[in-house]
């Protein structure tokens, strides 16, 4: 077949479909969509494993200020009036856009073409978080969604940000919270998510009530509460790497998969873990040994399935927008990996990218290819 000018090829292991059938075979891109996905060998211009690029369905990249802080309970660590916050209130503008630039950088350059992030101090948070993004090497090649944590009655909150994100409902009069609630819910298009069942189960009850978009983190949560999440169709995000650094232990993951929750991933605080979602799904795989097929499904569709992305980007399908992200299969952590998608999801780095697609256009190629 004749290449034309403005395609791009892409072939080897196609992961192909929602179902991430590993496929032999090319993918023609051609205005940055996905035209053709064939079988067969024919020229590339990038060859590899081909993967749908990761979606972070959770960060908080204002915390970039403060990485590596002592072990601490998680109230003191994270809670109203907590560390995280005196860094936040203490470090100058300046400094905490530089820092968040900095990992809105880092979150490129391990293969995520979307992430969504709980944007605390109202809205100047958000322009501050809109200013380091603005500013970061890569913004050209990568979609945010923000969720924001209006200070007091700041309705203009929903002008800037895409929903919004808060922590458990304990930490608000409740009569605020359902407020908040009903009033994205007026909102065409705005998404509401909220921690809950991170420090005990007490939250969980009323964080369902409220019928958020998602909940977060869920250690804490039965398989009653994952059968109500499912009823009301309210999706989870697991941060596991996080979970584990703050000793609240790991979430049911396992139940709830069974009690057929969509479940994306989020790499959470930045103080506690780089935003790298290679590092979040070798974790993934290796406490609760999922199919590999499942593990990279929940890092990239289950993922953008939970922030309403599904129906553009997660998966490899012919009129899809082609983000995507090349593996090397050739470098000395890949080389003799017999199953392509489980080598990929125990072991595969950024040190394994051969590119990053975003739109249908090599944004980044590893050493080694052009």
């Amino acid at each position: 077949m004749p290449k034309h000018k403005s395609q791009l090829i892409v072939s080897g292991t196609i992961v192909y479909g929602d179902d991430f059938e590993d496929r032999a075979g090319y993918a023609v891109i051609e205005s940055g969509k996905i035209k053709e996905i064939g079988e067969g060998k024919i020229e590339a211009d990038v060859t590899g494993i081909v993967i749908p690029s990761f979606v972070n369905a959770h960060t908080h990249i204002g915390d970039s200020a403060a990485k590596e802080p002592d072990f601490m309970p998680l109230d003191l660590l994270v809670g109203p009036g907590g560390y995280k916050h005196k860094i936040l209130a203490e470090t100058a503008h300046n400094e905490l856009v530089s820092a968040m630039k900095d990992s809105i950088e880092d979150i490129f350059a391990t293969g995520t073409g979307l992430f969504a992030d709980f944007r605390e101090g109202g809205v100047l948070g958000i322009k501050a978080l809109k200013e380091a993004f603005d500013s970061a090497q890569g913004r050209e090649k990568l979609d945010m969604k923000i969720f924001g944590r209006p200070e007091a009655d700041e309705l203009r909150i929903f002008e800037l940000a895409d929903g919004i994100g808060i922590s458990s409902v304990a930490d608000y009069p409740w009569e605020y919270v359902k407020r908040l609630a009903a009033e994205t819910a007026k909102r065409d298009g705005k998404m509401f998510a909220l921690h809950a069942g991170e420090r005990n189960a007490e939250d969980v009850e009323g964080a369902i009530e409220l019928e958020p978009d998602f909940i977060v983190h869920l250690t804490k949560a039965s398989q009653q509460d994952f059968e109500k999440m499912q009823d009301k169709n309210i999706a989870a995000v697991v941060c596991i790497r996080s979970n584990l650094v703050t000793g609240m232990g790991l979430p049911p993951l396992r139940q709830m998969l069974e009690a057929g929750l969509t479940v994306g991933v989020g790499t959470d605080n930045v103080m506690l873990n780089s935003p790298d979602m290679f590092s979040e799904m070798e974790f993934i795989s290796k406490l609760f040994r999922l199919d590999e097929r499942k593990v990279l499904k929940m890092c990239t569709l289950d993922s953008a399935k939970v922030l309403k992305e599904d129906k553009f980007v997660g998966s490899i399908e012919e009129g899809k927008t082609a983000n995507l992200l090349v593996i090397r299969n050739d470098t000395p952590n890949m080389r003799g990996v017999k199953n392509s998608i489980r080598g990929v999801a125990r072991r595969a780095t950024r040190n394994d990218i051969a590119a990053v697609i975003y739109g249908g256009e090599v944004v980044k190629y590893s050493q080694g290819h052009k």
